[in-house]
């Protein structure tokens, strides 16, 4: 009984940090994906990959190409330290900073208080929605339907499958803030709207 109660307590705390965080956890409305990987690339390219003759010519979809690299590199170090309840080993704070970095390091600090870690990965179909080049500070707007069916929450010592809440959503809309701080674009807050996409 008091085994159940225990269990309960752990999904009850868990589901919390999904639905209250911005990010995976805090993104995910309560249904996560799992870590040690990253987040897929946009379907229509892949990360790091070359960009086309037309692309090196255009100067706003080189841009949205950074920007939609930077995105998933984040969310690949964000699902790593998941999967650890721990940012040591990863390059999160390469990619994230301001409320994007401060929800992850709190979420991962639940964590690892609940004695709970990710597996699996979440899917991003990233697009940029509005992109400024010619700001001092360059700026982006992200849309994404991420995907969190399958970045699962388990007990790290026992690795059960924490379970959640019946309204939990496996797949739902983001909108992401970003900035490019010389060279590299740094995600500084996504934003999770409760709507399934």
């Amino acid at each position: 009984m008091r085994t159940t109660r225990t269990r309960t307590s752990i999904r009850n705390r868990v589901c919390a940090l999904f639905i209250v965080g911005g990010i995976v956890l805090t993104a995910t409305s309560c249904s996560s994906t799992s870590a040690g990987t990253g987040v897929k690339p946009t379907p229509t390219k892949t990360t790091g990959s070359k960009p086309s003759p037309v692309e090196s010519l255009d100067p706003q979809a080189a841009g949205k190409q950074e920007v939609l690299d930077s995105y998933s590199k984040f969310w690949t170090e964000q699902a790593k330290a998941y999967a650890h309840a721990s940012v040591v080993g990863t390059d999160l704070k390469k990619y994230a900073t301001a409320d994007a970095l401060s929800r992850a390091e709190g979420d991962i600090a639940s964590l690892k208080r609940l004695g709970v870690v990710t597996e699996g990965k979440p899917e991003s179909s990233a697009k940029v929605t509005s992109i400024t080049l010619e700001k001092k500070v360059p700026q982006a707007t992200i849309t994404d339907c991420l995907d969190i069916s399958h970045w699962k929450q388990v007990e790290k010592k026992t690795g059960k499958e924490v379970a959640r809440g019946k309204q939990a959503l496996g797949r739902y809309i983001t909108v992401v803030s970003a900035e490019k701080w010389g060279k590299q674009w740094m995600i500084l807050k996504v934003d999770t709207q409760q709507l399934s996409c």
